[in-house]
């Protein structure tokens, strides 16, 4: 089958190159061209269809000799599988991964975290904090102008330039009557 004068391979072949070198352009410039709209318009998705439907329609041209409308049926099948597959198990659990290991140090107020190295009256020391994404340890001096050893708990009272002003903490227990 011809289309524009072309035969058809060459047109899913001209689909997979355009495709390819599409979707290394919005690798290296996605940040430029934030997409905020619904998840099927996301330009990965689209451009991982075209990629995918080219490359089997290219495929199955050249290795079959099934008619060029079974052909299209089957790669647009097989695209929207693929692709649905690409955004279930990849975009949307790294969509969510990267928002969970995002902090600010804003956030860091309030925390309660541990002394890992002394911190001296009028000195820096450094506090380890544990959260969910994992460990951040940051450079700290005592809030009270007083020293606290090592292994101690803390709290962060405020943070300035990056580094945590914190107070000794005492746990409190509770004990029910």
């Amino acid at each position: 089958m011809e289309l524009f004068n072309l035969p058809i391979e060459t047109i899913y072949l001209y689909g997979l190159i355009g495709s390819g070198i599409l979707t290394i352009l919005y690798v290296f410039f996605a940040d430029v061209a934030h997409f905020d709209g619904p998840d099927y318009l996301n330009p990965v998705i689209i451009l991982a269809f075209v990629t995918i439907f080219s490359a089997s329609g290219y495929l199955f041209e050249k290795i079959t000799s099934l008619h060029y409308l079974l052909i299209i049926g089957i790669s647009a099948l097989l695209a929207i599988i693929l692709v649905t597959f690409l955004n279930v198990f990849v975009l949307i659990p790294l969509s969510n991964a990267e928002e969970s290991l995002v902090y600010k140090e804003s956030d860091l107020r309030g925390r309660i975290g541990s002394v890992i190295t002394a911190i001296p009256a009028d000195g820096y020391g450094e506090v380890l904090i544990e959260s969910i994404s994992g460990r951040i340890a940051k450079p700290a001096i005592s809030f009270d102008h007083v020293p606290i050893d090592n292994g101690t708990n803390v709290l962060v009272v405020d943070i300035k330039d990056g580094v945590l002003h914190v107070s000794s903490h005492q746990e409190v227990e509770t004990y029910l009557i």
